[in-house]
């Protein structure tokens, strides 16, 4: 596969593409169910792996919980696009859900992955964002500006008001098993949740091998998990290479969370 060059333009001008429909009815279904379960099992634990967020229930570490998060990091159609963005030496940054309470009264703050800024060898950082439900304007969809990737400034440096609308934002809405790749230097956040029912994503974070990862995979993940992974996996986790290593000592990573 081969991305056109209208996906090609969208990702380097606006800084996102919206996949529609990219994931099978199967697959859908497999990572809503055991996303839900896990919500169950860990209860108000939720998501203390990374953080916790008022008027969201979160997950993380996901690579570590079930077999279907280590299949779908690995999609060679999602990596294509992955690459696009950042080169072709890229690693697993994170893998997070992230479910928004109905009836929201605010959203979140523009702002950048990792409060990140390109450098001179360019983006480091991408999202992509797994619409696990229809994403609509009243149920707390992406806002993004879109160029903004490449203002090389922060919001929180540059807006009186992050929480606010901007003027050039745009949402980004579809059906359930789309797949949004971001550009994650571009200003972004999630909206309140009007509707009377939760939202939920899948946030599976990418970043270039020179920088560290938001979670350190090889701390995080359990021995058993980490034996059983193909060759594959464990290159896209980095769980093997010195410099991964190197750069979460120097990045002070504790916990295995780069905050």
């Amino acid at each position: 596969m081969t991305l056109s060059a209208l996906e090609m333009r969208h990702l380097d001008e606006d800084g996102y593409l919206i996949l529609e429909r990219f994931l099978d009815a199967g697959l859908l279904a497999r990572l809503r169910a055991c996303i839900e379960e896990l919500f169950r099992e860990e209860g108000e634990r939720a998501g203390h792996e990374f953080k916790l967020e008022p008027g969201c229930r979160r997950l993380a570490n996901l690579v570590n919980k079930d077999e279907v998060f280590r299949e779908v990091i690995l999609l060679p159609r999602l990596l294509e696009y992955v690459r696009h963005v950042l080169g072709r030496h890229i690693k697993l940054s994170s893998l997070h859900a992230r479910s928004a309470d109905p009836h929201g009264i605010r959203g979140q703050p523009l702002h950048a992955d990792m409060s990140a800024i390109a450098d001179e060898h360019g983006p480091w950082v991408c999202n992509t964002l797994w619409m696990l439900d229809d994403f609509t304007a009243e149920n707390g969809a992406l806002r993004v500006v879109p160029g903004s990737h490449r203002f090389r400034r922060l919001p929180a440096d540059s807006l009186a008001d992050p929480l606010a609308d901007h003027p050039d934002q745009v949402l980004l809405t579809g059906p359930a098993g789309s797949v949004v790749v971001l550009n994650a230097h571009a200003w972004h956040a999630g909206t309140a949740n009007r509707a009377d029912r939760p939202r939920t994503a899948m946030h599976a974070f990418y970043c270039r091998r020179d920088k560290p990862q938001q979670q350190y995979q090889k701390r995080l993940l359990s021995s058993q998990v980490q034996e059983s992974l193909s060759p594959a996996l464990r290159d896209l986790l980095a769980l093997d290479d010195p410099l991964n290593d190197q750069l979460s000592s120097e990045a002070g990573v504790r916990s295995g969370v780069l905050k």
